[in-house]
């Protein structure tokens, strides 16, 4: 690492994408040896999620940009600027003579409606339908309606050796 690392694109995904595969390329690191920098700098980053981060077009998330740069040794302002750029990309660029957009005063309505959605009638209704249940189920039970009507005899047997 005698040479300068690189500086990262802020032009889009794949050209920041293609910077990360050369900052990798210049760390000269393996992908577990990444996954073993990242672990010592207090980041998490396991070598299938950073190869898939590389083969990938798409802008990765913040913390495995933060957690892939550390792993290559990259600190302070110039891992700033990585972190910088892949917000620049993902926001997109703001104009220099851009002046923030008013916000619109909130007006709150006169008849504001209920904070619940969902009525508390149908809860109270299943409850008074299972009371129901449990109650005719009770009785039916209670007048002998589950059972036979005839009469049951008492046998006995007994088992001689």
């Amino acid at each position: 690492m005698t040479t300068a690392p690189p500086s990262p694109p802020d032009t889009d995904p794949a050209a920041f994408v293609a910077g990360l595969r050369r900052l990798k390329a210049w760390s000269g690191l393996s992908y577990r040896r990444l996954e073993r920098q990242a672990a010592e700098a207090g980041h998490s980053l396991p070598y299938s999620t950073a190869a898939t981060m590389l083969g990938r077009e798409r802008l990765p998330r913040e913390e495995l940009v933060a957690a892939f740069v550390a792993a290559c040794g990259i600190r302070g302002a110039e891992a700033e600027a990585w972190l910088d750029a892949r917000t620049d990309i993902a926001c997109g660029p703001v104009p220099e003579d851009a002046t923030p957009a008013p916000v619109p005063a909130v007006v709150a309505p006169l008849n504001p409606a209920p904070a619940r959605t969902r009525p508390r009638r149908p809860r109270w209704t299943l409850v008074a339908a299972a009371a129901l249940v449990t109650a005719l189920l009770g009785g039916a039970s209670a007048s002998g309606v589950f059972t036979d009507n005839e009469e049951v005899h008492e046998t006995r047997t007994s088992v001689r050796l």
